[in-house]
């Protein structure tokens, strides 16, 4: 296994379970790459990485039942259920209910109607070719809920450019409404009614009293210590006469070779497209280095309750781009969960940079934090200075599920063909959620099942 974010930590635990030894290399010096979490002596509790978990697969929820985790999760508040929206310089509740949709400012007359309409939209042939998400709800709902809505919403989940991101791969279950129904809203229906008559269970917001990082923290407790390489870099693969796999590593300047049976490879596409395989200079990855990744910076600001006028009182704001502000949105994270902040403090996470504004997550510390402060005390009534700052820049943040993104799933696809024993999994190809990269360890680990020799180690 190469890599011990939280897909090869799945994957090498499920492995560990089924009597199969494996080994486990990571660049880094700590477990669960983003997933990274910060708790101070004075009672803060910072995410650096994702903030939540939405867990709804069933299989996850096995995973944590086994791992223990299911007992100690966190549901978030029930007020995270409540969203804002900036528009105007106003910070505004969405509707949860059809009377506060007829009355809510957020929307013009023009644009409920349109979504109105969209509930009646007879079903046309089903769409061949994928498009931006952008381009089919502008088709369905009209471009003012593009501008007030899903721009944000996308920039919240991606950071990304909802007229680039693809609607197949980037948003599979409003494509699938479409091709369900031929309307997004009575698509999206039919798809709750269908996992609600299949006994599924409603997603729900989670996280554990430690935060995230508990999650591969758990995983890596789980598998035997000298299964574990920290700090080792992988630099090339090459296979045996065999058809196993040697894998080339160095550590603080010592080189070895391990040789295993079935190799996993759960990397970011840059660390993937690096990967020299078969014989030097030769990487069948190589293409997916046109994966983009932009930049995002995070910037946690404690602060004392009285020092914040806004209630808080939700999940978090996100800002339409056409509101000039210079940040992504904020996350009311001592809302969401409980022991994120002192008593009487609250905490923000400001997100900043993203695919519409790079240079924003490439920011200085300084400028960064300074942005943010600006940017919540206008928006939130903040007043004074904080007890507490955080910053991280993550350079490569979300990769970016872009029109055209079939061609790099196909180099993925052609690359385990053409190499036996070597599997691809992970945010690159399974989604970007922490839900998606949980479920895609688990996958691989079932497929390195399937392809295993009888007494071979996984790598």
């Amino acid at each position: 296994m190469i890599g011990a974010g939280v897909t090869g930590l799945t994957a090498a635990y499920q492995l560990v379970r089924s009597g199969v030894p494996v080994r486990v290399f990571e660049t880094a010096a700590q477990v669960g790459g983003p997933v990274q979490t910060e708790q101070t002596s004075d009672g803060w509790l910072i995410e650096s990485g994702p903030n939540s978990l939405l867990l709804g697969d069933a299989a996850v929820t096995r995973l944590f039942d086994e791992l223990g985790l299911s007992a100690r999760l966190q549901v978030a508040a029930g007020s995270a259920r409540k969203r804002f929206l900036v528009r105007k310089g106003e910070v505004l509740a969405l509707p949860t209910s059809p009377l506060a949709f007829v009355s809510t400012p957020l929307f013009s007359g023009a644009a409920k109607r349109r979504l109105l309409r969209e509930v009646i939209r007879g079903r046309g042939a089903p769409r061949s070719a994928d498009v931006s998400v952008a381009a089919l709800v502008a088709e369905h709902l009209g471009q003012e809920w593009v501008d007030t809505a899903l721009q944000p919403f996308v920039s919240g989940i991606y950071a990304g450019d909802p007229s680039r991101l693809s609607a197949k791969h980037g948003f599979p279950q409003v494509w699938e409404a479409e091709q369900r129904s031929g309307s997004l809203i009575r698509g999206m229906l039919a798809g709750a009614k269908a996992r609600r008559q299949r006994g599924e269970p409603r997603a729900r917001m989670v996280s554990l009293p430690e935060g995230l990082h508990g999650i591969p923290r758990t995983l890596a407790e789980k598998l035997p210590t000298e299964a574990l390489s920290l700090g080792t870099r992988v630099d090339a693969l090459r296979r045996t006469a065999d058809g196993r796999w040697t894998v080339r590593w160095n550590r603080k300047g010592e080189t070895g070779d391990e040789t295993f049976g079935t190799v996993l490879l759960a990397l970011p596409a840059g660390a993937l497209a690096c990967l020299e395989i078969d014989e030097p200079d030769h990487r069948p990855l190589g293409s997916l280095q046109s994966i983009e990744y932009p930049p995002v910076a995070s910037v946690f600001l404690g602060y004392r309750q009285e020092q914040v006028r806004h209630p808080l009182d939700g999940f978090g704001v996100l800002i339409p781009e056409s509101e000039r502000c210079r940040i992504l949105g904020v996350l009311f994270s001592s809302t969401l969960f409980p022991g994120r902040a002192p008593a009487g403090c609250v905490g923000l996470t400001v997100m900043l940079g993203g695919a519409l504004h790079p240079e924003r997550g490439r920011l200085a510390a300084p400028d960064a934090v300074g942005t943010a402060r600006e940017e919540v005390g206008r928006l939130l009534g903040v007043v004074g200075e904080p007890i507490l700052v955080r910053h991280r820049a993550w350079p490569q943040a979300i990769p970016q599920y872009n029109l055209g993104y079939d061609a790099f799933l196909a180099t993925m696809e052609s690359f385990e063909r053409n190499h036996p024993g070597l599997l691809v999994g992970g945010h690159v190809r399974d989604g970007i959620a922490l839900s998606a990269c949980l479920s895609a360890g688990l996958k691989l680990a079932d497929r390195a099942l399937a392809l295993r020799r009888p007494s071979g180690p996984v790598g």
